[in-house]
């Protein structure tokens, strides 16, 4: 799996790979409580979102969060999706792009403060972190 800290770059980079040679970049988004989208397009706790310069205004893909503005059903709505909560970036084209682990951060939080809790300060080690999901993340190679 790629370092959280790679993903915006990564996702850059696809995105730019679609606009450069005509695709139309599509995001496949993980909805929580973080996420600024319409809810009422959101099914199975997903929603996919036309990303193309054609399709979003004031689209900013920084280090954290996606913001745009859409239209939807001709009504303009402001966009916010954390970067942790993107499960795949590809081109509708062709489907070529990636896919990512989602890592919300309603749940990144509580990770990291139970592993603070779990050293007493007195030179014991925190537990050992759990085992991973079997299996490895799935990634498409782009051509």
């Amino acid at each position: 799996m790629p370092d959280p800290s790679t993903k915006p770059y990564l996702m850059r980079a696809i995105y730019d790979w679609c606009v450069d040679n005509g695709y139309t970049p599509y995001l496949t988004v993980t909805v929580d409580s973080a996420t600024r989208v319409p809810m009422e397009y959101v099914k199975d706790g997903q929603i996919v979102l036309n990303i193309g310069p054609i399709a979003v205004e004031r689209f900013k893909l920084g280090n954290e969060l996606i913001e745009f503005c859409a239209r939807f059903n001709g009504a303009g709505r402001d966009i916010s999706i954390p970067i942790g909560v993107v499960s795949a970036i590809y081109a509708r084209e062709n489907g070529h792009g990636l896919s990512f682990e989602v890592i919300p951060p309603d749940a990144a939080a509580p990770a990291q403060s139970a592993e603070a809790a779990d050293s007493d300060g007195h030179g014991n080690e925190p537990a050992p972190e759990p085992p991973r999901p079997s299996g490895k993340p799935s990634l498409r190679r782009v051509k």
